[in-house]
């Protein structure tokens, strides 16, 4: 890195003016802010990756993570655009150095950042990191950054860190806006490329569903180099089914969440890997035009999801959130098409076309919790 935060994507759960904000102090407004995100080339569109937290929690180290990065090219993820390779919370000593460092903890990260940092670039990644806004992390295992913001994002660009993941325990009580809460998708685009919108996610149906709709309100938010954030993927990590899991990971997609895939991908079997390899989704996530997908209607659990992408494309989602099968219909018009409009119809699932020439409406049969993902393009 040629400059603290020159390149640096940051997180925050919660915000204080760190990495990204040394290099634009001098910036006045909103607008003046996200056109140096923008300029910046950082997260212009939803950034990739994998994090340690859902799966490993604080059982994380150096060679959990060598491997991690090794997995990611080898399962050709990394070729898909998974590129952050992200620590998340323990991976520091309880207490800074006689400088006031923060330091990789010896007995799991013996090589320290830097080194890590350095196997990571070679593999053509890049390496995340997380720190706090509070005196301690939210295990409490490790020191947080408050009263020390500068020197740790001065320590991480030296380090070689791309990502910073920024937290919110243990804070001092400054006021909400300051420590980051109340509504920060109205606000920390100024201050780093995603926040996020919700609680912790946790690996069971319940918790998808609930984080969707609250991540939904804030759609209008988002946008390149700022993404509203519904927490790490738990695709593969066992808690729900396979039909469950697509409905995850399509939802995240077309609402332009960050995908960062929260399973050990080491051992992901080929289901899991079929879900998080699917290139047509991923391309909808990473659209340029950068639009969150919205929820259009809601009855008795049947979904219908939508939102603009480049070219004139429509992407749609049938959710069927109830428990059991069930026709969901879209019309053209509360897409915003006419109805008389011809489109292509494509299942990014199935990776085939439902038809090349439908109008007014379609309707498919959906199994319970799972949905049907299509590209719909004007003739």
């Amino acid at each position: 890195m040629t400059g603290i935060g020159s390149g640096l994507l940051v997180l925050f759960l919660c915000v204080v003016k760190t990495a990204c904000a040394l290099n634009a102090s001098h910036l006045r407004g909103h607008e003046d802010y996200v056109q140096f995100l923008l300029a910046s080339g950082v997260a212009r569109t939803p950034p990739m990756g994998w994090n340690s937290w859902n799966h490993f929690q604080c059982g994380i180290d150096e060679w959990t993570v060598k491997s991690t990065a090794d997995a990611l090219v080898s399962t050709g993820l990394a070729a898909l655009g998974y590129k952050y390779v992200n620590i998340d919370d323990c991976w520091a000593e309880r207490n800074r150095d006689q400088m006031g460092n923060l330091r990789a903890k010896s007995s799991t990260f013996p090589s320290g950042i830097k080194a890590l940092a350095n196997y990571v670039h070679t593999k053509g990644l890049k390496l995340g990191i997380y720190s706090d806004a509070g005196y301690s992390t939210c295990s409490k295992t490790m020191p947080g950054s408050l009263g020390h913001e500068d020197q740790d994002a001065r320590t991480f660009a030296a380090w070689g860190v791309d990502y910073l993941k920024y937290d919110n325990c243990y804070h001092d009580g400054s006021i909400p806006q300051q420590r980051g809460e109340e509504n920060p998708a109205k606000w920390a685009g100024q201050l780093g490329n995603s926040w996020r919108t919700t609680g912790d996610i946790k690996d069971r149906w319940d918790s998808v569903t609930s984080i969707a709709d609250i991540n939904n309100i804030w759609g209008r938010f988002a946008g390149p180099g700022r993404w509203n954030d519904p927490d790490m993927l738990e695709v593969g990590n066992g808690g729900m089914t396979l039909e469950e899991y697509r409905s995850h990971f399509s939802i995240w997609a077309v609402m332009k969440a960050p995908l960062l895939i929260g399973c050990d991908i080491r051992s992901a079997s080929r289901e899991t890997l079929a879900i998080l390899r699917n290139k047509e989704v991923i391309d909808v996530n990473q659209d340029p035009l950068g639009v969150q997908a919205r929820k259009l209607r809601s009855k008795a659990g049947l979904e219908v999801w939508a939102g603009p992408l480049s070219r004139r494309r429509v992407v749609i989602v049938l959710w069927n959130r109830s428990g059991v099968r069930a026709p969901i219909t879209v019309g053209w018009r509360e897409i915003g098409l006419s109805p008389s409009q011809a489109v292509i119809v494509r299942d990014v699932w199935k990776h085939s076309f439902v038809s090349k020439s439908v109008r007014f409406h379609l309707t498919a049969l959906v199994a319970p919790h799972a949905c049907k993902m299509y590209v719909f393009t004007p003739v």
